[in-house]
């Protein structure tokens, strides 16, 4: 029996495996604690959360010197644009992100990092890689390479999910 994916309508297919449900649960609530221990530790360790980590990451790019679209910043992140906005504003009062009028569209807005900004980043780039180095200790590199592959998969297929009615209800973007 093939259980790789759940039924397209709304009702639960009754063949659906206990194991296999088990394990689907186990799965994402690992991936959800594995999440939420990666805030709290970076928010203790390194003083920003780690929506600010990856925003400040995102913006550190060489390509991304002269500033980001909001819209694109969203989607890289792949937060929502209210999620992002709230932590902008964080950044902002911190003087380490500013927005700027995009020069091509004066409608659009651009994020960039300040000088600031820049020199946060700069500084808290040791910790950073000392909180990787401690925190994959116990991994092979082959490890590394394969749970990257993983959650990429993961990612992905969580992208083409579609529970048709439900999903329209709960999109907030």
């Amino acid at each position: 029996m093939d259980v790789s994916s759940l039924p397209g309508d709304d009702a639960i297919d009754s063949s659906y495996e206990q194991s296999v449900s088990s394990i689907h649960n186990r799965l994402f609530f690992r991936v959800f604690q594995v999440g939420n221990t990666l805030e709290r530790q970076a928010t203790k360790e390194l003083g920003i959360t780690s929506v600010q980590w990856s925003v400040l990451g995102a913006l550190s790019r060489p390509k991304v010197s002269e500033g980001m679209p909001f819209s694109e910043l969203a989607e890289y992140l792949g937060v929502s644009r209210q999620n992002l906005d709230g932590v902008l504003k964080r950044l902002e009062r911190d003087e380490h992100v500013r927005r700027i009028a995009d020069p091509v569209d004066r409608r659009a807005k651009l994020v960039i990092l300040t000088p600031i900004g820049r020199d946060f980043w700069n500084t808290v780039q040791p910790k950073i890689y000392e909180f990787y180095r401690q925190a994959l200790a116990d991994f092979r590199f082959d490890d590394k390479v394969s749970f990257v592959h993983y959650l990429n998969r993961l990612n992905e297929g969580m992208k083409t999910v579609s529970l048709g009615k439900t999903a329209s209800k709960n999109d907030d973007t």
